[in-house]
């Protein structure tokens, strides 16, 4: 790989999300990705041939973890900031396995026209972990972003998703477990009915600090509780599920 392609500013740089280095992505403190993205990756259970789509997508993390484990259909990541999207271009310019991805620059409560309505299998988001008027407030305008609703609320976010996801589409979200209520009567609302949900744990001794949860568009009521995710062991050792998802990646 020749990092030249990439025209890497000073504050970025690559990170491989397979072994033999052909799915490089261009990351930086900014838009970057920790273990909850790949958590909700792994959740979303994506299958070959599928059409998925991830909002929010910022360095785009989630669609070159699926391109890594799935033969996919149709791929779209959305995203509003125009710095994630630029690292996003370069990272789809050089990897032939991303070559596919449809990247959309643009506010998802406005994908009307631009994504056919009732037609993805799957989309996700890693939606802000705080309400618009809830956590400490950020100069930064991509954290403020990232760590707050301030470019879609969490109704919002379920009405787009809703608008763009088949019948029996899903919709796979990561939050705080204090949002749990919120998210799951946000889902209902969009008719997308909670059906899917796991806990992630440090280690089983551990009160969870993460929810995963999956609404399907249309269905009838039924949620199933998976068992708990725990990500270390209590030694302190990765969790062999958790070295399971994260795969073997080539070190820089």
């Amino acid at each position: 790989m020749n990092e030249k392609n990439y025209d890497l500013l000073p504050e970025e740089h690559i990170e491989y999300i397979d072994s033999d280095g052909t799915l490089p992505l261009v990351v930086s403190p900014s838009h970057t990705f920790g273990t909850d993205a790949l958590l909700l990756a792994d959740f979303a259970n994506v299958h070959n041939g599928q059409k998925v789509c991830d909002f929010g997508t910022g360095c785009g993390i989630i669609p070159f973890y699926w391109l890594r484990e799935s033969t996919l259909k149709e791929v779209w990541a959305v995203e509003i900031q125009e710095k994630a999207c630029n690292q996003l271009t370069r990272s789809i310019e050089n990897c032939e396995k991303a070559k596919d991805i449809h990247l959309l620059h643009t506010d998802l409560r406005e994908l009307k026209g631009k994504i056919e309505a009732g037609s993805l299998d799957i989309v996700t988001m890693n939606p802000p972990y705080n309400a618009a008027d809830h956590g400490k407030a950020s100069d930064d305008t991509a954290r403020k972003i990232a760590r707050s609703e301030a470019d879609g609320t969490l109704e919002e976010i379920c009405l787009a998703a809703a608008y763009v996801l088949k019948f029996g589409g899903a919709f796979c979200i990561c939050l705080r477990p204090e949002r749990l209520s919120e998210a799951m009567i946000a889902m209902h609302n969009a008719a997308l009915e909670p059906k899917r949900l796991r806990f992630v744990h440090q280690k089983s001794t551990d009160a969870p600090w993460l929810f995963l949860l999956e609404g399907k568009r249309g269905r009838k009521p039924g949620l199933t509780v998976e068992k708990p995710l725990c990500l270390q062991t209590q030694n302190g050792e990765p969790s062999e599920e958790l070295k399971h998802i994260i795969g073997s990646y080539k070190k820089n």
